[in-house]
């Protein structure tokens, strides 16, 4: 995937943008833009690629996204009709001084969390989705207090999940195109066997010069960040999925079970099966 920058229009009488995209449109592939990101799936299912989060996604899941942070919504099938409402938003579109308002510092506190991708769940998401339909409906100033009700129901929730381990700035690499070309394979390749020579051989680099160079980039080293893609993709599975312990191992790319649950255990302080119990009931 090839990370390109997205830039929608913005109307002459909007401060922000609304809009359902729809099947071509929808499938836009892997991008960032300076706006925050809200989005509602309204249709169709695939995975989820968020800073270097896998998941997966369903209609009506809802995310939201800080300012340049990488992302893309693949269908399962080419052949799926996938939509999604969207809203983009600056964050001083509001003013440059609105969100230093004291009363603002709930939105403060969500708009940090923000810049690692948030995933809504629980008892709100029923609700906000009805709200984020409404916005596409609104007009005046009446767009304005619709976003900032939805905002403001989602800066009341404690059960929510942030996505990505890397902040945008650690994703995007404007003097260099080589960590952004390695993130991108290992996301795309982390369920098959991946060694430090092919990476390596991607940036051009003897492994040892890339391994130097990928730690000082990242503060970890290749394979802590390969962990941290597989686990992540693992702990969706074991939330989102019933599939047996196994076929999460093996579809996060581990050939070991014992070395699948000795990873997941260093980066999460429990086992698969505490994890899946704990936090999803299966």
């Amino acid at each position: 995937m090839k990370l390109i920058e997205e830039k929608l229009p913005l109307s002459s009488d909007c401060s922000f943008i609304v809009k359902t995209f729809t099947t071509p449109e929808y499938e836009l592939g892997w991008h960032h833009h300076i706006e925050y990101e809200l989005v509602l799936i309204i249709k169709g299912e695939g995975t989820s690629f968020i800073g270097n989060h896998i998941g997966e996604y369903q209609a009506q899941d809802i995310y939201f996204m800080g300012s340049n942070l990488p992302h893309a919504f693949p269908k399962k099938r080419a052949e799926m009709i996938a939509s999604a409402l969207v809203i983009q938003f600056k964050d001083n579109f509001w003013g440059d001084d609105f969100l230093d308002l004291p009363e603002c510092k709930r939105l403060r506190a969500l708009l940090d969390k923000a810049r690692y991708g948030i995933k809504l769940t629980g008892s709100v998401k029923k609700e906000l989705a009805v709200s984020i339909s409404a916005l596409e409906h609104k007009q005046g100033l009446q767009r304005i207090i619709g976003l900032c009700q939805c905002l403001d129901m989602m800066s009341q929730q404690e059960d929510i999940r942030q996505l990505s381990t890397l902040e945008a700035a650690k994703l995007i690499d404007k003097d260099n195109g080589k960590i952004n070309k390695i993130f991108q394979y290992t996301m795309q390749s982390f369920q098959q066997k991946i060694s430090l020579k092919e990476v390596a051989d991607l940036a051009c680099m003897s492994v040892p010069a890339f391994c130097n160079y990928f730690k000082k980039r990242t503060k970890k080293t290749y394979f802590d960040f390969l962990a941290e893609i597989r686990i992540s993709h693992a702990c969706t599975l074991l939330l989102d999925t019933a599939k047996p312990i196994v076929e999460v191992c093996f579809e996060s790319g581990y050939n070991s079970l014992p070395n699948f649950r000795k990873q997941f255990f260093k980066l999460k302080e429990i086992g698969p099966l505490q994890y899946r119990k704990k936090f999803s009931g299966i």
